[in-house]
């Protein structure tokens, strides 16, 4: 896939609830020039779940651990998802928590790098 500045991939972020892991990618993410970033759980306690119109979004759908994959996969089985990287990023870390930025920061970053051709 080849974007130019006005046509920046979106990328998906998704965790549990939302709150803490995905919502920590977008936030480091929010002014990034080079794509656009949201946020989204798949738990219906989420802060902001995810729906269809997150998938018809996403060129590429970044997941923290591959049980999320799988949900998003099980439950839109009907739709022509995206591709979808697994981070492997455990629950542990609150929001922002500074092990929690580096990981992301380098996952995200090598998650866009795999977007160019």
């Amino acid at each position: 896939m080849a974007y130019s500045r006005v046509n920046r991939p979106n990328i998906l972020v998704v965790c549990g609830k939302n709150k803490k892991r995905s919502r920590t990618a977008e936030h480091i993410f929010k002014n990034d020039s080079r794509f656009s970033i949201s946020s989204a759980g798949l738990s219906p306690k989420s802060e902001r779940k995810i729906s269809e119109n997150d998938l018809n979004w996403a060129d590429l759908i970044l997941v923290m651990e591959s049980d999320h994959r799988a949900k998003i996969r099980e439950v839109y089985s009907y739709m022509d998802i995206p591709r979808i990287k697994v981070l492997d990023i455990p629950d542990d870390y609150e929001f922002m928590d500074k092990d929690l930025v580096e990981m992301l920061t380098d996952k995200v970053n090598e998650a866009f790098d795999s977007l160019k051709p």
